[in-house]
């Protein structure tokens, strides 16, 4: 049955995906991003595409009224330098939410998604090269991540209360290093996969192979290609669960392992230089999949070298477009 459906976020990564998702299947598609068009990944002329400021009350009622689901992927945020530096930003981030449940529910609406992310877990848990996958319970006594993680945890209490006080249920999953094309992969916001990819690129159009990496490279983390998070919240919006669920790969790999797939994908090595003042994050981190596998009987599954693999065929593609003057979105 086709439906109506408003996705928050959708001139960024995963909310452009989203968007292609649903038009594919023949829905409606309300397609909101702060951005103007022209920096949209995925600009979708099917879609209702609309240039608003979410974090306005005003906003979140307009682009509500007439959907039957809300797909909340909007937030300010980017890789971990922006995320250590732009600390309020990321808070302001909570408006969204809070004024797409109050209109979601005003609206009494059949389904709500909010994207969390691994940053909710303690820092003291993942202290760690070596880390013990975060089941979702670690996520209490709370101590996330300062600013980014404490928006995401104080969101995903918000989604609960509402269920608790007006039986207006979401759907939450938290997010572990969603990765893949049409994602962003230049000028300070873009994640470790493309962030590799990217700087692989330049050495080889260089000449210059020398590449400074971000700490000492045996940090940890997991990583899932965005078929599996499209997958994965499909599955979750059909279920009844309500609390939070992890979404990610259990594949652990260090930052110098995600390096080795990236420089045999582009047949380069390069001069590796370690930068021990950058900004690092966590020691490690993992995804326990043990609950998503009880609940919905399934995990993701593209392995990592597969997802880079196409990540970095689509960025170099992007980058020679770019190059050539082409009018690229970064």
């Amino acid at each position: 049955m086709a439906k109506k459906v408003l996705i928050a976020g959708a001139g960024g990564f995963i909310g452009g995906h989203l968007a292609k998702l649903h038009l594919d299947r023949g829905h409606q598609v309300v397609a909101v991003d702060i951005k103007p068009a022209q920096q949209w990944y995925q600009l979708h002329e099917k879609a209702e595409n609309i240039t608003a400021n979410l974090e306005e009350k005003e906003a979140c009622f307009s682009a509500v009224e007439g959907c039957d689901e809300v797909y909340n992927l909007a937030c300010n945020m980017g890789g971990m330098g922006f995320i250590e530096n732009n600390r309020s930003l990321c808070m302001l981030s909570v408006l969204i939410n809070t004024h797409l449940l109050m209109a979601a529910r005003e609206a009494g609406l059949s389904g709500y998604f909010y994207s969390s992310s691994a940053c909710v877990y303690p820092d003291f848990k993942q202290s760690d090269a070596a880390v013990i996958a975060l089941q979702e319970g670690d996520a209490y006594p709370a101590m996330p991540e300062n600013g980014y993680g404490w928006e995401k945890l104080f969101s995903e209490r918000l989604c609960k209360n509402f269920e608790e006080d007006f039986g207006f249920a979401s759907k939450v999953f938290r997010f572990h290093n969603v990765y893949g094309p049409y994602g962003t992969w230049d000028g300070g916001r873009e994640k470790a996969p493309a962030a590799m990819c990217r700087k692989v690129i330049e050495c080889m159009d260089s000449g210059n192979l020398e590449m400074e990496i971000w700490g000492d490279g045996e940090q940890t983390r997991s990583f899932m290609y965005i078929d599996d998070c499209l997958t994965g919240i499909d599955k979750l919006m059909a279920s009844d669960i309500t609390d939070p669920l992890n979404l990610g790969r259990s594949e652990l790999v260090t930052i110098n392992g995600l390096l080795d797939i990236v420089e045999e994908i582009a047949g380069v090595k390069v001069k590796r230089t370690y930068n021990l003042n950058a900004p690092q994050g966590v020691r490690g981190r993992n995804s326990d999949n043990t609950l998503i596998r009880q609940k919905l009987g399934w995990e993701p599954e593209v392995s990592l070298v597969t997802g880079m693999e196409k990540t970095f065929h689509w960025i170099h593609e992007q980058y020679q477009r770019r190059k050539s003057g082409d009018l690229v979105v970064q």
